[in-house]
């Protein structure tokens, strides 16, 4: 049982015009729109994890990045702002540059199922962050030092032949739970300039996560029309280096920013053309099960922004707004919430300031 990859409301694909064939989108993150509660930025990028000790010592020792906060979090208003009954959290915000990244620990009820073995890149619960380095060789380095499960068997070199991501060095490589998690180095001219600021630091922060899709035009559609993103450039990608970094052999995979006015870090989609037989979500996925991640973004009108998904059926994990508790508002960073699923299964928690 899953999620069927095109179950997004076929109303809505007809009312925004975008049942096309298009493989590749062009913009930038700029535009026109102004519409009540669009998605003004990515707030923090999370999942669940079973041992937050063992967890937050790896993204500290191995990957440089600062703890800056753990707390608990215990009553009905979590239960209902992560869809899971009698939860007690154990919480810790990391950071890497500017960007956040939280790890969620369920103490109670005890953390959910494991992540399936095995896991590919073209299952559609896969999902990964991107860090950015300053020197790749020395970032593969620490890994290799750590004895860090990889995914690619070595670091890749995307070659000229992919004009827009020529040069672009990357592997991908698991966790100590084995959540998916990518190396990435931009040379001069790419990705965004942030990356190319002076900096001692070997690891910089967090580019983007990124989501495999069924459907690149239905997911733009929502992300687009409902959230406020616009699409990037697209990239198709396919020969020997994409399959050393995927893991998965004759890999062609349609790659497209999703961008938003405040960034780094964007949300990307991973469209994979083949090989077939990419897994679907599982319809009863819960916050607590460790293949679990949920991107939190950031409205000005919470309620404008459930408005319009509610009026285009989508999948609302949280039924109404939960105001936080004063207590807890400082430490999560927002005041309003409400998680969603997008048309592949990825849950967005959705938040005002």
């Amino acid at each position: 049982m899953g999620i069927a990859k095109n179950s997004f409301p076929l109303r809505f694909l007809l009312m925004a015009g975008v049942l096309v064939t298009a493989f590749v989108y062009s913009g930038a993150a700029g535009g026109a729109r102004e519409l009540a509660g669009d998605v003004a930025y990515v707030k923090t990028i999370g999942f669940t994890v079973a041992d937050l000790d063992r967890e937050t010592d790896f993204f500290v020792k191995v990957l440089q990045f600062d703890k800056v906060a753990e707390f608990r979090l215990v009553g009905s208003e979590y239960d209902r702002m992560q869809g899971v009954f009698n939860v007690n959290m154990r919480i810790v915000h990391l950071q890497l540059g500017d960007q956040i990244v939280e790890l969620t620990s369920y103490v109670a009820p005890p953390t959910g199922r494991p992540i399936p073995v095995p896991s590919f890149s073209n299952d559609l619960w896969f999902e990964h962050m991107a860090i950015v380095v300053r020197d790749m060789d020395a970032a593969y380095k620490r890994l290799q030092d750590a004895n860090i499960r990889q995914i690619s068997a070595q670091p890749i070199t995307i070659p000229q032949s992919n004009r827009g991501a020529a040069g672009i060095k990357a592997m991908k490589f698991h966790d100590p739970e084995s959540h998916a998690l990518e190396l990435i180095y931009f040379p001069p001219g790419k990705g965004n300039p942030s990356w190319q600021q002076p900096s001692n630091r070997l690891m910089l922060g967090i580019d983007h996560t990124a989501m495999t899709v069924g459907s690149t035009e239905q997911s733009v559609a929502f992300y687009k029309e409902l959230l406020g993103f616009n699409a990037g450039a697209a990239t198709f990608n396919k020969g020997d280096t994409q399959e050393v970094l995927d893991n998965l052999f004759n890999d062609t995979c349609v790659v497209t920013p999703m961008l938003l006015p405040r960034a780094p870090p964007h949300v990307e989609f991973l469209d994979y053309r083949s090989p077939p037989g990419g897994r679907p979500m599982p319809v009863d996925t819960k916050s607590n099960d460790l293949w679990h991640w949920q991107t939190t973004l950031v409205s000005k009108d919470l309620h404008g922004l459930m408005d319009r998904l509610q009026k285009a059926g989508a999948q609302f994990i949280t039924p109404e707004a939960v105001i936080i508790p004063q207590e807890a508002q400082a430490k999560l960073g927002f005041k309003k919430s409400v998680m969603i699923r997008d048309p592949n299964g990825h849950a967005l928690r959705l938040v005002e300031e």
